[in-house]
Order: structure tokens, then C-alpha cells, then sequence
């Protein structure tokens, strides 16, 4: 693993870890090991590795001993240029699905730091301030605004080729683009449909389930050739060699358990994370699974009173690396930097104090 220490760690820390992981250690371990560093310094080190989850202690006083937490390969940043320098079939990765994923999310208890938190919930409530005091009109043309950009964005992620402008005359006056494809139009008109579906009841989301699941699936492959069910074969993915399940029955399985720790989860933030990572690691359909994912990610956030995403300024490439790194080895640390940055620019663009 390639830790990453632009991301919150030191050099010192990222050696820390990596030490940890060998075996456990004490204090005086540690001492020996980095002797060049004081003791006070290694207890901050610890401190901060501990809060943020990476590592665990074990016993008292002089007993105490730390270890990596099994939960720490989920959350520890690894650099992902050096990641990606790697060819795809140079990469040491979890090639199948690991069965044992939802109880290392479940471990988690939450796969935000408290300082992540903070600032997101900081954010949203500034958010959900400029949204009372905005006349109707302006929260219309706002979620107008929204809605097409996600749809828009979303579409482009998966190859739509056509330009947010396109996009706008499509979803306001239902004018197609001459020179792009029908099935460009339906994946942009599905998005606005599931959207607006999620709308008229986000409460809805409290609680997922597999008709749930199923439903938004249904909206966004409209017209579209696709099944709405848990795929019967393998399917191979772009850019990865990663392989998802290849049995409807482990599918539906999967599935089930994922509603489980969805619905475990207290926080609408750790509900949409995990939901954007896991829909799109199970793979469940033939297609339409980063869509669907992206579509749920948004109803836990409604659900729960959060500001939702329209992925308008994220990266379509670093947005993919995101999605690989977890496949590969069930890794969210980027993933979830991708999707707190998304929750910054939401929460601070939509809704601007300048229209209030």
C-alpha cells in the first residue's frame, strides 16, 4: 500500500503505521524504533491516529500496546499518482469480491473524522439557512439549476457527450441535440425523472430496501434496453481487474446485506458514502450502477437534511481513480475526499448569499 502524505499524514505517521502493521507496539517499541524523535512528539502521533481510527490501543499504563484497526486499510489515505503509475495488470489488488466488506463498514461506526463532520455539518447549516430565507422563486430556479447540472454531470461521467448548454435546452424546452444520440437524451431525461422522483418524498429513505433500490434503477435505465434485476452472469469492468459476483443469487445477497448496514448507519453522511462506494463495488445490473449509486448517494443525504450533490466540478477521471482504488482494495480514503469536496462546493454554490 502506497500511503499518501498529502492527505493529513506526515511522513513520520505514515512510517508509524507501517511499523504498526508489522505487529503491535508500545510506546517504548516505538521509542527504539524512532530514536530520534521525542516521546512527547510520538504520543501527539498516536493521539492523532487514534482519532482519526487508523489505530487501536490495547491494556493500561505501561501495558498499553497499539495496533492497526481493522477497520484502518478502509479509511488510511494512500497516494494515488503512485497508485496509478502502475499499469492495470502491475497492481496487486482484491481481485473478487470480499464478502467480509460490509462488517469492516460496520466496524467503522463512522467513516467521517469528527473534524470532517464538523465542518460538513457547518456547512449544511449555513445551507440550510440561506434555503429558508429564500423567496420561492429563487429555490425554484435553484433546484432547476441543480437538477440539470447533475443530470448533466452524471451523464458525462459515463461517456454523454452532451454539453451542460445541450443539456439545459433538453430538460427546460425538451430540445434534443441533432447531432447526438437518443439514448444521450433518455440518460439525461432518466436523471431528472429519478431526481424529481426522490424529491416528492425524501423521508422515503430513511429506511432502503431492495424495491428501493430497484426503483431508481428503473428511472434511470428507461428506455434504455437494460434489466431491472440483479444481473444473471459476469461482467467484466473497464480500467480494473477487479471482478464483482457472478451469481444472481450471491447478488441479491449482497444486496440484502447492504440495506442491513445502510440502514445501521445513524448518519445520513455515512449513508451516502457508503452507499456511493458499495452499489457501485456489488455491480448489481448489467449497467447503470455508478448512476444508481449516485442517485441513492443524494436520497440519504435528502433523507437526512443534507445539502445534495450535483458532482457539477468533480474530476471524470479522479472520479473513476476513486471508484478503482475501492474495488481494487476496498480503500475509500479518496472516494471520500472526492465526496467531501462535492459537499463543499454544494452546500457554497447552490443557493448563493448573493441571491438572498
Amino acid at each position: 500500500m502506497i500511503l499518501a502524505m498529502s492527505l493529513g499524514l506526515n511522513n513520520r505517521q505514515n512510517k508509524i503505521i507501517l511499523e504498526l502493521q508489522k505487529q503491535s507496539q508500545s510506546i517504548a517499541d516505538l521509542q527504539l524504533i524512532f530514536s530520534d524523535v521525542k516521546k512527547i512528539t510520538l504520543n501527539r502521533d498516536l493521539k492523532l491516529l487514534l482519532e482519526l481510527g487508523l489505530i487501536e490501543k490495547t491494556g493500561q499504563a505501561r501495558a498499553t500496546k497499539y495496533q492497526i484497526a481493522k477497520v484502518s486499510n478502509l479509511l488510511i489515505p494512500i497516494n494515488v499518482i503512485e497508485y496509478f503509475k502502475n499499469d492495470i495488470d502491475e497492481r496487486k489488488i482484491k481481485a473478487s469480491f470480499n464478502l467480509e466488506i460490509f462488517q469492516i463498514f460496520k466496524e467503522a461506526k463512522s467513516l467521517f473524522t469528527e473534524a470532517e463532520r464538523k465542518n460538513l455539518e457547518q456547512l449544511n447549516s449555513a445551507y440550510k439557512q440561506r434555503y429558508l430565507k429564500a423567496s420561492k422563486i429563487t429555490r425554484d430556479k435553484e433546484l432547476e439549476r441543480f437538477t440539470i447540472e447533475l443530470s448533466w454531470k452524471s451523464s458525462k461521467i459515463e461517456g454523454n457527450t452532451y454539453s451542460i448548454l445541450d443539456t439545459e435546452a433538453l430538460i427546460k424546452s425538451a430540445q434534443r441535440a441533432d447531432d447526438k444520440s437518443e439514448e444521450e437524451a433518455l440518460m439525461i431525461l432518466n436523471h431528472k425523472e429519478a431526481f424529481d422522483y426522490i424529491l416528492q418524498e425524501p423521508a422515503h429513505y430513511n429506511e432502503w430496501s431492495l424495491q428501493k433500490i430497484l426503483e431508481l434503477h428503473s428511472f434511470l435505465m428507461k428506455g434504455l434496453g437494460i434489466e431491472n434485476k440483479p444481473r444473471p452472469h459476469q461482467i467484466a469492468i473497464t480500467g480494473t481487474n477487479y471482478k464483482p459476483l457472478d451469481n444472481q443469487w450471491q447478488i441479491e445477497e449482497v444486496l440484502n446485506k447492504f440495506i442491513e448496514l445502510i440502514n445501521e448507519f445513524k448518519s445520513g453522511l455515512d449513508r451516502s458514502l457508503a452507499t456511493l462506494a458499495l452499489l457501485s463495488y456489488i455491480q448489481a445490473f448489467e449497467d447503470g450502477n455508478k448512476r444508481t449509486s449516485r442517485l441513492a448517494a443524494n436520497a440519504c443525504l435528502l433523507a437526512d437534511g443534507y445539502c445534495p450533490l450535483s458532482f457539477r466540478s468533480i474530476d471524470e477521471n479522479e472520479y473513476k481513480k476513486a471508484v478503482l482504488l475501492f474495488y481494487e482494495q476496498n480503500n475509500l480514503s479518496y472516494l471520500k475526499q472526492l465526496f467531501i469536496e462535492q459537499f463543499e462546493f454544494a452546500a457554497s454554490n447552490y443557493l448563493p448569499r448573493k441571491n438572498m
